[in-house]
Parts: structure tokens; C-alpha cells; sequence
């Protein structure tokens, strides 16, 4: 062993601050969770009944939403998720769950919905540019592109050829 010149409880003791400056070593790099977004409390969710709470008593209950629909039924949305990200990594969901309180004209709850992580959509982006319909130009062409095309006949625009 490479402590053997040293006496028997020396060796311990530098064993044991190996072992100590391995395990923070490895702690740091352990995974960071954070909680993002509404706090899911399983018995707070399961309170909401159709037909008898409305939207005060939601609102009470579970607090204000995440966010609400802008078109269609009146819906409030509670999401939650819990990321964890590696050292130098980008954060990645572990867990997620949406809750759908849909209500009718009057207020009063007609479904309460909820979901998980099955419907989460990764989306990876395809490079640094959009992706657009038509023909790709030049620099050359599009600072020269419009010469000729100023006041020229048939275009409506005053100055040109037979133009008023």
C-alpha cells in the first residue's frame, strides 16, 4: 500500500480523509432537482369534484392557476414539474403532471383532468435558421433585387414608363 511507511493510526486517519475527499468528489456530481410550477398535493386534487365546486372554490383550494384557456371552454391549467440537471448539463424532466379544470358558462367545474409526463413533447430544433418557403437569395440579390422593379409599368407605382 502506499501508506506503508507511516505508522498503523496514521494510516487510518489518512484512509479516512481518501475516503472523505472521494465522497465530496462524487457528491458534486449528483443531480440538482428543483420544483417548478404548482405545488401538487395529491388530497388537494382529489378535492375537486364536478358538479359542486366552481370557481371560487378552486380558486381557494388550489390557488390561482398556472394558466387559463383563451378560446373554447373555460379551462384553468396547474402544472408542475420536477427537472434535474447533471453538472454542465441541460435540465431534464423527471416528473410532470397537468391538471385541467374545465368549467361551464356559470363557473361550476364540469371536469377536473389530469395527466403526466406521457404527454410531454420534446421538441429538438433543426439548427439555427427557420425553415421558410420560397427560393434562397443571395447578399448580392437581396441588396440589388429591387432595381428596375421601382415605378416599373404595370406595377401601379407612379414615375414609371406611361405612368401618370
Amino acid at each position: 500500500m502506499f501508506l506503508s511507511f507511516l505508522p498503523t493510526g496514521s494510516r487510518k486517519i489518512y484512509a479516512a480523509a481518501a475516503l472523505a475527499v472521494c465522497a465530496a468528489g462524487l457528491s458534486s456530481c449528483a443531480s440538482i432537482k428543483e420544483s417548478r410550477g404548482f405545488v401538487n398535493d395529491p388530497l388537494l386534487v382529489n378535492s375537486i369534484a364536478p358538479g359542486i365546486d366552481n370557481q371560487r372554490s378552486v380558486q381557494a383550494t388550489l390557488g390561482r392557476p398556472s394558466f387559463t384557456s383563451q378560446f373554447g371552454e373555460p379551462t384553468w391549467y396547474y402544472v408542475s414539474s420536477l427537472t434535474a440537471r447533471g453538472p454542465f448539463r441541460q435540465p431534464r424532466i423527471q416528473q410532470h403532471f397537468v391538471l385541467a379544470v374545465k368549467f361551464d358558462d356559470a363557473g361550476n367545474v364540469i371536469s377536473a383532468e389530469n395527466s403526466g409526463i406521457d404527454k410531454v413533447v420534446y421538441l429538438s430544433p433543426d439548427g439555427d435558421q427557420t425553415p421558410t418557403l420560397g427560393r434562397e437569395r443571395s447578399f448580392l440579390e437581396d441588396l440589388f433585387g429591387n432595381i428596375g422593379t421601382v415605378g416599373a409599368p404595370g406595377t401601379g407605382a407612379p414615375g414609371g414608363p406611361g405612368g401618370p
